[in-house]
């Protein structure tokens, strides 16, 4: 070992448990083993092909140089628009910023806002990043558990008596990874009256999965639903998921000019620009054809209620029915008398060949998260693996 120490935020956080499973799970892949591999948020889908159009012709264009550090104009342009049309907020190109990846644009809000002694309230079960990037920033992680009895949402009340005055941010997922929790227009206006109140928070709205809800309803956001607080609010948001197009690493965030303006000057010395080439991929994303959305919410959702039924089938196993994205959190209670942790059951899954991620790696207990943005077969194969492999 070098006499050289790492530096103390880095010795705050842990590594991600979902790209750990995953790693693992291909680790054993490559060595020959039989994993089926429902641990990582990524669509099985074929990338939309006038997004993949538009990446060739900017590379044929020779569009391969550094472009501004909060995106290109058009893309700013195009993000407004899908902020406008999808979201309901109104807001300038100038107040969006462009990163490579919605984690980038979290990252960057928060070491931007946050001192040590700050508080930031996280709802859990929790993206396995969120806590991580707080603790870096040095600042306290405040957990509002939540359950499945109460849909995985927070109320009002929760949230009035969590705030004080070091409460910095307030991290609002919707539809949530992991649970799939879905917060309607009424319950967003009743948070945003809390929030009202203490003008010395913000909210960061992550809404990168709102394409992907399967109630038929409207997607609900803080910052359309209560305007009054647009000082407060930073929507993050991208196409990611919803256009399959992951490792193009896009993301984009509208919030206040100050805040953006924060975020782009940290940007500037982390990695500068995102990649021009996915710059202009996204521009197709967001300015093109929606349509194809439908079919692939209604293929999601089928696979959701399979994968429901089949464990709710498995004894000593239970999940309730997620409103979006593409996961369900899984109770697995009962078996804890047989298992030491949910670590140790998810190792035993893998095992038996499904890769799954624990519920502690998410800040809930006694069970697991499976994604089921999957091939059907393979869903259906790895259900009967679960159910093998406990019985």
């Amino acid at each position: 070992m070098p006499a050289v120490t790492l530096s103390a935020a880095l010795a705050r956080i842990a590594p991600s448990q979902t790209t750990a499973m995953t790693d693992r799970a291909a680790a054993l892949r490559a060595a020959g083993r039989d994993i089926i591999s429902l641990s990582v948020g990524e669509p099985d889908f074929p990338t939309p092909p006038h997004v993949i159009a538009a990446a060739k012709a900017a590379l044929d264009a020779g569009d391969t140089r550094y472009t501004p550090v909060a995106g290109t104009p058009r893309l700013r342009e195009a993000a407004a628009l899908h902020f406008n049309r999808d979201l309901g907020i109104d807001v300038p190109p100038r107040q969006v910023i462009v990163s490579a990846g919605g984690k980038q644009a979290i990252f960057h809000a928060l070491l931007a806002t946050l001192n040590p002694g700050d508080d930031v309230l996280i709802p859990s079960p929790w993206w396995v990043s969120y806590p991580e990037i707080v603790r870096f920033a040095g600042a306290e992680v405040i957990a509002l558990p939540t359950t499945a009895a109460g849909g995985f949402r927070i109320t009002p009340d929760q949230l009035e008596a969590a705030i004080t005055p070091q409460t910095r941010w307030l991290l609002l997922n919707s539809p949530g990874n992991p649970t799939g929790a879905v917060y309607g227009a009424e319950e967003i206006r009743a948070l945003g009256a809390v929030v009202a109140r203490h003008p010395q928070m913000l909210v960061l709205s992550d809404d990168i999965y709102a394409p992907l809800r399967y109630d038929g309803g409207q997607h609900a956001t803080l910052a359309a639903q209560c305007p009054e607080l647009a000082n407060q609010v930073l929507t993050v948001s991208g196409v990611s998921k919803s256009h399959a197009i992951t490792g193009l690493r896009i993301g984009v965030a509208a919030g206040p000019q100050w805040l953006i303006e924060a975020m782009a000057r940290l940007q500037s010395h982390s990695s500068g620009n995102p990649a021009s080439i996915s710059q202009a991929a996204a521009v197709a994303a967001f300015e093109g054809p929606q349509d194809f959305l439908a079919d692939w919410r209604e293929r999601l959702r089928v696979r959701r209620d399979s994968v429901v039924t089949a464990i709710n089938a498995i004894p000593d196993l239970s999940t309730p029915v997620p409103d979006g994205a593409f996961y369900c959190m899984v109770d697995a209670a009962p078996l804890m008398a047989r298992f030491a942790s949910d670590e140790a059951l998810c190792l035993h899954l893998l095992e038996h060949g499904v890769a799954v991620v624990a519920a502690s790696a998410f800040g809930g207990q006694a069970g697991f998260r499976i994604s089921f943005a999957a091939d059907d077969a393979l869903l259906d194969e790895a259900l009967r693996r679960i159910a093998k492999a406990l019985a």
